[in-house]
């Protein structure tokens, strides 16, 4: 019993019968029914937390420690205490007449392990609200007036141990009834998120040419850049098992074209703007300077194991293709050809629809399903259509102006239809396949793929992503990409809670673009520097931007650093 904790409870009500005890036992009692028998658990008790009680009371530890425990009816059931111990008596007299022992589950008592004195505090507690107990239902006669007087000795002995943990029951109720006066809201939580992230990169040939070979983007390095981006989360829940998501968030970049465009803040969003070298939290969320809805739908579960989510601001990204080592740009990688497949989502901007999670018995087995439309709010033929990769733009030029053609809202000509079926044993491995298909700009397209992952002695992980699609009535005809790439990540590297990883990858290979094929590789480490304080320092290398040769090779770096609240 050395490092066991003890539990707190504030709601405790002394059930003394006043016609049975003196003045100085009812103080005494009154005084430790603000604490809680050792002997039971404290999750609902510890729901709030308060800074002030941290240091002594430890929800993890409570429940490890009090699970363990027994309540014993017989002292012979306590195979460790043997009638010649020098306490048997005493104990047999807790167990047998009062019932306020317990005992560890393999039936020993443990009497020769060093207690603190709380724990003993505690465990005199259990004894005085059992008298009291037996006292309430009028069954004052089993408690011996010898007994109560060795009590209120030990009471006075103890008091200095049961006003400190009066005190800190105190503050924690002081603490609790402040947060509940100056709550938001009672069902609704707040939680954010700011990234700042200084970038910086070059090229070592004498200028960068576009995938089509005729337009140039640059002929000198672009200047460093400090870029960010900002997102406040209002997390809503009615039952307790569903959610009522609303993010606003904002970010840094440029108008190009009555367009903003997020990933001009960063070297390879000017250097390699098409092909997934852009950094993904930089041109997500399409805001430039203002704030915007980033999020807005609405998850339920009809069954335990089948989640629903139906909104008019999603993002397919959220909801298939996740993976333990290469999915979030704000914690592993940065880049787009990395965080997900890259071909596999069209549309992965703002899109209005409905996803579904299934997981039969909450076995290995789960069935992903998606539907997403872009530019949903418009009832219209004409508008610019936000929604799409960072390659369409590539593929239809024609189809990115305001004036462009096309039926928009919810079952317009642009949207994606995703399904994914996951096989996943244990914590340590997944595979995951895919099939994507819709239009985009009412023109046809088709993308399976893979992605599986792998963790080694449970720090060290391998993964893969592969994607093989067709897209129809491109600027190049039509067009079959390929997609793959693979890495390997470590956790816990030289402090616990980091994460490092490095990944190779070819994220757009089509013989009608280019002469070459452009090869992307990229290395992290993200170091944990508080709680709520996360760095990350990123290299990133392109060899054929664009799948030119001429281009050469182009280097990034990035020091991301990520704020939660």
């Amino acid at each position: 019993m050395q490092d066991e904790k003890l539990s707190v409870n504030t709601t405790a009500a002394s059930k003394i019968h006043p016609k049975f005890l003196t003045g100085t036992i009812a103080n005494a009692v009154g005084l430790l029914s603000l604490l809680l028998l050792a002997t039971y658990s404290a999750s609902a008790e510890t729901a709030v937390s308060a800074n002030g009680a941290a240091e002594f009371l430890n929800q993890a530890e409570i429940e490890a420690s009090t699970s363990e425990m027994n309540q014993v009816t017989n002292v012979n059931q306590l195979t460790d205490v043997q009638t010649t111990d020098w306490a048997f008596v005493a104990l047999q007299s807790l167990v047998e007449r009062y019932g306020c022992i317990a005992g560890y589950p393999n039936s020993t008592f443990g009497g020769h392990r060093v207690m603190t004195r709380y724990e003993f505090a505690a465990g005199l507690n259990a004894c005085l609200d059992r008298m009291n107990e037996l006292i309430a239902t009028a069954t004052g006669d089993l408690v011996k007036k010898e007994d109560l007087a060795s009590l209120q000795k030990l009471q006075e002995e103890f008091a200095a141990e049961l006003a400190t943990l009066r005190g800190r029951v105190d503050t924690l109720e002081a603490r609790t009834a402040q947060l509940e006066a100056n709550q938001f809201s009672t069902t609704t939580k707040l939680g954010g998120q700011v990234i700042v992230s200084v970038n910086a990169g070059g090229f070592d040939r004498d200028r960068i040419i576009d995938s089509t070979g005729q337009r140039i983007l640059a002929t000198k390095d672009p200047n460093p850049t400090v870029l960010y981006r900002a997102s406040i989360d209002l997390d809503t829940s009615f039952t307790g098992s569903d959610l009522l998501k609303i993010r606003l968030d904002s970010g840094s970049g440029v108008i190009d074209n009555g367009r903003p465009d997020g990933a001009r803040d960063n070297a390879a969003g000017v250097l390699e703007p098409f092909f997934g070298s852009v950094i993904d939290y930089s041109v997500k969320p399409p805001t430039v300077g203002s704030l915007g809805i980033g999020r807005l739908f609405y998850t339920f579960r009809p069954t335990q194991d089948l989640a629903v989510s139906i909104g008019p601001d999603i993002r397919t990204t959220d909801y298939v293709d996740r993976n333990s080592y290469a999915n979030l740009s704000f914690l592993d990688f940065s880049t787009q050809a990395f965080v997900n497949n890259y071909i596999l989502f069209p549309v992965d901007g703002p899109a209005a629809g409905a996803a579904i999670d299934w997981k039969p018995r909450n076995g290995a087995l789960a069935v992903r399903a998606l539907y997403a439309a872009g530019d949903p709010a418009n009832p219209g033929e004409t508008g610019l259509n936000v929604s799409t990769a960072r390659f369409t733009p590539l593929l239809y030029p024609n189809d990115f102006a305001f004036n462009a053609q096309g039926k928009r809202g919810l079952f317009g000509d642009t949207y994606q239809g995703t399904v994914e079926l996951e096989y996943a044993p244990s914590r340590s491995f997944a595979l995951r396949l895919q099939y994507s298909g819709g239009e985009v700009f009412d023109k046809r397209f088709d993308v399976f793929g893979a992605n599986v992952e792998l963790t080694l002695g449970q720090r060290f992980g391998i993964f893969g992503r592969y994607g093989y699609g067709s897209y129809n009535d491109t600027a190049f005809g039509e067009i079959k990409p390929n997609y793959w790439m693979a890495g390997m990540g470590m956790r816990d590297l030289f402090t616990r809670g980091a994460l490092a990883g490095v990944a190779v990858g070819q994220p757009f290979i089509a013989n009608e673009i280019g002469n070459s094929t452009q090869t992307n590789y990229e290395a992290f480490y993200n170091y944990p520097f508080s709680r709520n304080i996360q760095i990350t320092p990123t290299i990133q290398v392109i060899d054929n931007a664009g799948n030119q040769g001429s281009n050469g090779t182009i280097l990034t770096g990035t020091l991301r650093t990520v704020f939660s609240f």
